[in-house]
């Protein structure tokens, strides 16, 4: 409880100077500050590190909206998940269209790997509780991920609210086991060093779920292009209006994994309904990535594709960015579907100098599922187990939807810089071995 109290006082404070520097007289030329970048997550654990936003306003004309914006991050995390993060981001380089540039690497030592198909495998706790007589390992449902993302897209408008979006980008993958040796060395008690067993990770590369070529990663260049619907009446915690996309993105494969080009289908649906002024807001969001044609790999199938960057990690189902209270990527398919729900409310408001503070409380239900299962389905016992009867949903329960809810905690400076607390639960003790998972982020999760 110290732990977490101390995190949300550095954060408050980080927000406050963010907050009174964007409420001086009119910004011109160049603006910078460097801040903590501190987070907590029930999937990642502690972030620390640090960032910085570079603006630039020209003769600030076009104050508060800036020329040019250049972001920077390097952070990592108790759990062993790193962020290094570059992005830029103009409507004035191009005159009439946005350009956003990212570059990122994602190390992860402990990448979380449930299976595939959702309920159609099992999830034993106890094999990574090191209190239970079952425990295998805390690396049993982990591998190694690391990821290197580099992106371009450009929006134009066709007609507003309707825009056009196009991008090129590079996701490459270095998959493999947990690097047991290496972890082991971060730690001198006997007692929380890894023990040198096979990983559920291992059993689907032996047993041929995992192709031998998918298994150690790859290079995919990719195309996407699709169009946006935006009426919403502001950016930052809008208050009413429709937000939604749909694009293609095609992903070519090389070398080894030359047989894993495919299409992709994304489609997102966000809508903000005012019941009460801004003081009670219903919003939801309707998602679904769907795998068209060819073959992709599932270290592809944990990323949730994006017309343009706006955050650092767009991970699949499960966890703080998709279906709070689920474990991280616990669903995993060629194609899923998700859905959140939230009732933002504002239950206190005050004005500390020229500074405008609100406290909310947003009571939310995330859920998700399998729309287009991996076949064959695993059937070796060991890793996989019927959870439900065929029934309606068939296959096991494959269809079956991952429900997870809770309650979150906004503290807000001026609409624009959201600190987010929130708590949330799986319904089902299948999808989360814990009851209580908290996320402590920057704003709304959309």
């Amino acid at each position: 409880m110290k732990k977490t109290f101390t995190l949300l006082l550095f954060l408050v404070l980080a927000l406050t100077s963010v907050a009174q520097d964007t409420n001086r007289h009119v910004r011109k030329g160049w603006t910078f500050g460097v801040l903590p970048s501190v987070a907590y997550d029930a999937d990642l654990g502690l972030q620390y590190g640090a960032l910085t936003n570079i603006y630039y306003f020209g003769d600030g004309s076009t104050y508060p909206e800036y020329l040019h914006s250049f972001y920077a991050e390097a952070a990592y995390t108790t759990k062993h998940f790193g962020i290094f993060r570059f992005a830029y981001d103009s409507k004035h380089l191009i005159p009439k269209h946005r350009l956003s540039i990212d570059l990122t690497y994602l190390p992860d030592q402990m990448c979380d790997f449930y299976g595939f198909n959702g309920y159609q495998s099992d999830y034993i706790a106890a094999y990574s509780n090191q209190d239970d007589p079952a425990y295998i390992s805390r690396a049993y449902y982990k591998y190694r991920r690391d990821l290197f993302r580099f992106s371009a897209d450009l929006q134009g408008d066709i007609h507003r609210p309707w825009y056009w979006n196009a991008g090129i980008g590079l996701l490459h993958f270095d998959v493999g086991p947990v690097d047991i040796d290496r972890l082991n060395s971060y730690t001198k008690k006997e007692e929380n060093r890894l023990p040198d067993t096979v990983s559920l990770f291992a059993y689907y590369v032996r047993d041929g779920y995992i192709s031998v070529a998918e298994a150690g990663g790859g290079s995919h260049p990719y195309l996407h292009g699709g169009i946006t619907y935006d009426t919403r009446d502001r950016l930052q915690n809008p208050t009413r209006g429709i937000h939604t996309d749909a694009f293609f993105t095609y992903y070519a494969g090389f070398g080894n994994i030359s047989g894993y080009n495919n299409l992709k289908f994304n489609f997102n649906w966000r809508h903000y309904i005012s019941l009460y002024s801004d003081r009670l807001i219903l919003a939801y969001r309707l998602g679904t990535q769907l795998t068209l044609a060819g073959n992709s790999p599932f270290y592809l199938n944990t990323y949730l594709n994006q017309l343009y960057m706006q955050r650092v990690v767009y991970e699949g189902l499960g966890g703080a960015n998709s279906v709070r209270g689920i474990m991280r990527n616990r669903i995993l398919a060629p194609g899923v579907a998700f859905a959140n729900v939230e009732l933002r409310t504002r239950v206190a408001s005050l004005k500390v100098g020229k500074n405008m503070f609100y406290l909310g409380l947003v009571p939310f239900l995330d859920a998700g599922m399998v729309v287009q299962p991996y076949r064959p389905v695993c059937q070796d016992p060991h890793l996989s187990g019927p959870t439900a009867d065929d029934g309606f949903f068939g296959d096991h329960g494959v269809y079956r939807p991952h429900l997870g809810g809770g309650l979150g905690v906004k503290v807000a400076m001026n609409d624009n810089f959201v600190l987010s607390v929130d708590w949330a639960t799986a319904f089902n003790h299948q999808d989360n071995g814990k009851f209580s998972n908290l996320y402590i982020k920057m704003g709304y999760m959309f």
